[in-house]
């Protein structure tokens, strides 16, 4: 942050000392905010937000064998979890079975190792897929997961139809921030345009895509830069969607939004209200919806890892606290809360239910839920709503100049403004004029002794064995029959991918199995800067 002198937000706009009425010229609070669940819900998508219930309480986890995650999950329903969110291992999230050699050393260590329908039954066992709603955080194999999540769903006698959940899908934001891309853009969102259309017929109260600022914040992008470049990838998903076919009020109900909250709680709160304006405006002005529910921007909100630190890792209970604070307060519909150790190791059983406790104290024994938008009316939030508007339309102009999301990301656009504003964030902590407690100011040589979790190195052996007996006892003919119609669908233009797609996983192909289908037929990602 600025100097004593002058303070500046995350996003480098001026924050003044003192707000008032001069702060608000010519401002209009029936045209700047509305009423909570009017257009353009500033104030929140709905009229009573956490007076009925709370936010959804989402904790993120998944790691080492299904068989592990699974009794993660099992505790974090007891402990009182609304919702699960399954984190998949790096082989997992770029279209590699566990045998690969590619996947060797990655098993398991950042999620859930998946291969097939069997990992996928032993994942969700004892658990009613029907009465619980799933967040998948998957990108590029997006599909296959959630087809291999229907199946067991069917398998366990639930009706597709009530299914409630959210996959990612956004792998727009690989391309800008990530990194586990497989196939080009352009047949990477014909996939995603496929999962829209799937979802309307067979699963429609799933949300078909999760489209995703945190990761680009994570990176070193800007509260601006965040919701920025993420709604220009939204723009970019519409566009897609209607260009093959679809009308805007079949599928826009189903999007849905996964942002950061950042410890600069007010910035993160008018971050928040500007952008479920803007992307009103958007929906309704450029794309003519109509159905008001095309028009919302809902969000998850996951808590700033990188905020977090492996010295005195127990400041962390306060960063998260306070991060949670904000997104609570800027409306969000669901919230992760990270675990204070999360900058060391995976999360201890302990600190993954102490995670979730931050969320029911903020949720039952304070007063954040008791009144809608409370800051609405605030001369500084609502200055600081405004301002960040301005900074965020700046910058989604200089997307459409360039031709939209994906021409602006093969130029390496939103990459290099986000490398800038991560070097930026780097030198003011090296040089000590941004604060971090326990790292470059209020340090402690004392060291506090901490037992991190640790992933069995065994579970690579364990996933290989469990691919090899099913790959004897499956029809290796009918796996084979379905792959080789994958492909040849693939090759083509017209037909819905997901429908082969889930013939072969039910015939007990394997991720990497599929994926390979489509390499064979689309290739795969080189960015230009990989030369």
């Amino acid at each position: 942050m600025a100097g004593e002198g002058s303070r500046e937000s995350e996003s480098g706009r001026p924050i003044e000392a003192v707000y008032g009425p001069e702060s608000l010229k010519d401002w209009e609070p029936g045209e700047r905010l509305g009423r909570p669940g009017e257009f353009p819900y500033t104030r929140g998508v709905y009229p009573t937000m956490y007076r009925g219930r709370p936010w959804t309480m989402r904790q993120y986890a998944g790691f080492g064998t299904a068989t592990e995650s699974n009794a993660r999950y099992k505790q974090l329903i007891a402990h009182g979890t609304m919702g699960l969110s399954v984190a998949f291992d790096l082989p997992t999230q770029m279209g590699h079975d566990s045998d690969a050699p590619i996947a060797h050393g990655e098993v398991g260590k950042v999620g859930v190792a998946i291969d097939s329908l069997d990992d996928m039954r032993v994942l969700f066992d004892g658990i009613p897929l029907e009465s619980v709603s799933t967040s998948m955080t998957i990108n590029a194999p997006a599909a296959l997961l959630l087809l291999l999540y229907q199946l067991v769903a069917e398998e366990q006698g639930a009706d597709p139809r009530k299914l409630t959940g959210t996959i990612q899908n956004d792998v727009l934001k690989e391309y800008i921030a990530r990194g586990t891309y497989i196939f080009p853009p352009a047949p990477s969102l014909r996939l995603v345009a496929d999962v829209f259309r799937y979802c309307q017929a067979e699963l429609p109260k799933w949300n078909t895509i999760s489209i995703s600022g945190y990761h680009m914040a994570e990176a070193g992008a800007t509260p601006a830069q965040e919701i920025a470049f993420t709604l220009a990838d939204g723009i970019a998903y519409v566009r897609t969607a209607l260009a093959a076919g679809m009308d805007v009020d079949d599928f826009a109900p189903r999007l849905s939004f996964f942002l950061v909250a950042r410890t600069t709680l007010l910035e993160e709160v008018a971050k928040f209200r500007a952008a479920r304006r803007i992307w009103a405006r958007v929906m309704r002005e450029e794309f003519g919806a109509k159905d008001p529910r095309s028009t919302m921007l809902r969000f998850h909100t996951q808590t700033a890892g990188v905020q977090l630190t492996a010295q005195q890792p127990e400041v962390n209970l306060v960063r998260v606290a306070v991060q949670a604070l904000g997104a609570v307060l800027g409306g969000t519909q669901s919230l992760h809360t990270n675990a204070y150790d999360e900058a060391i190791a995976l999360p201890t059983d302990a600190s993954a239910r102490l995670a979730l406790r931050t969320q029911q104290v903020l949720a039952y024994e304070t007063d954040v839920t008791a009144t809608v938008d409370p800051f609405a009316g605030s001369y500084a939030v609502e200055a600081m709503t405004d301002d960040i508007e301005a900074a965020i339309l700046d910058l989604m102009r200089q997307v459409e100049e360039r031709g939209g999301a994906v021409a602006a990301i093969e130029q390496g656009f939103q990459k290099a403004e986000i490398e800038r504003s991560a070097y930026r964030v780097a030198r003011q902590t090296e040089e000590g004029e941004r604060v971090v407690v326990g790292v470059n100011r209020f340090r402690s040589d004392a060291g506090e002794p901490y037992e991190p979790l640790r992933v069995d190195p065994a579970i690579e052996q364990r996933q290989a064995e469990r691919l090899a007996r099913l790959r004897a006892e499956r029809d290796a003919g009918e796996v084979e029959a379905a792959l080789a119609q994958l492909r040849r669908a693939a090759a083509g233009e017209d037909e819905n991918l997901l429908y082969p797609m889930k013939r072969a996983l039910a015939a007990r192909a394997t991720v990497g199995e599929v994926c390979g289908a489509l390499r064979e037929a689309w290739g795969t990602y080189v960015p230009a800067d990989a030369f």
